[in-house]
């Protein structure tokens, strides 16, 4: 469409164009920057997280959310449709170890329960990340996503932390949530994106094998460079 250039036309076009300029500007200013946290399991991706918390970040919670779907009627009909009633404990409820053991290892399994509960999951984060955005008093949306980047969604952060933490540690800590042992833990990795990925793609390395103490510190200076990049 020609530009209308005489001279009422001419400013109504600057006028829609500093509008929309403000308008722009106004959108990116409530953006809240959004931290994606990556690493292996049982790296402390939760706690690293939990400390972007108390420095007034909101913490999205995948794993929450999704054990919370596990509970919804439709949700449970749906993957003991799939999966058989053998995955229900006593009082009716998914056993969600016993659905663990049976997706894990066997990537047909677990490829339909992710296309069960990841849709419902992924539409909850979108509703906290679009409320979170218009709450004044959040600095930053985190993430825990135990997949992020196997789903795609480290795209759609602006920072990107990788948990860094021995595998000794890590498979201690694996053991005493009293799920996994070494073989399970192998297993389970080996369906996710290598750490080495995970790492060269982030933005910032946070080194979770000492105290909690030492965490914090590195979390404070990551986040106060965050907040000056914005």
């Amino acid at each position: 469409m020609q530009r209308n250039l005489s001279f009422p036309g001419f400013i109504a076009d600057l006028t829609w164009q500093s509008l929309l300029v403000k308008l722009s500007a106004m959108f990116k200013a409530n953006k809240k920057p959004i931290i994606g946290i990556l690493g292996g399991i049982c790296s402390g991706k939760s706690t690293v997280a939990a400390e972007f918390g108390k420095l007034g970040c909101a913490v999205i919670d995948a794993d929450r959310i999704a054990h919370q779907m596990l509970d919804d009627k439709g949700v449970r009909a749906k993957i003991t449709g799939v999966f058989g009633k053998e995955i229900l404990g006593d009082k009716g409820k998914i056993s969600r170890p016993e659905l663990a053991n049976m997706v894990f290892g066997n990537p047909g399994k677990l490829k339909k329960l992710t296309g069960i509960i990841h849709p419902l999951v992924m539409a909850e984060v979108e509703q906290l990340i679009a409320r979170n955005n218009s709450e004044p008093m959040v600095k930053a949306i985190v993430l825990d996503i135990p997949l992020l980047a196997e789903v795609g969604w480290e795209k759609k952060c602006d920072f990107l932390i990788f948990v860094d933490c021995k595998p000794p540690l890590r498979l201690e800590r694996a053991r005493k949530t009293g799920i996994f042992d070494a073989d399970k833990l192998k297993v389970r990795e080996n369906l996710q994106i290598s750490l080495d990925k995970k790492k060269r793609i982030a933005d910032n390395i946070v080194n979770n094998n000492s105290d909690l103490s030492g965490l914090s510190k590195q979390i404070a200076e990551i986040f106060t460079s965050i907040l000056g990049r914005k």
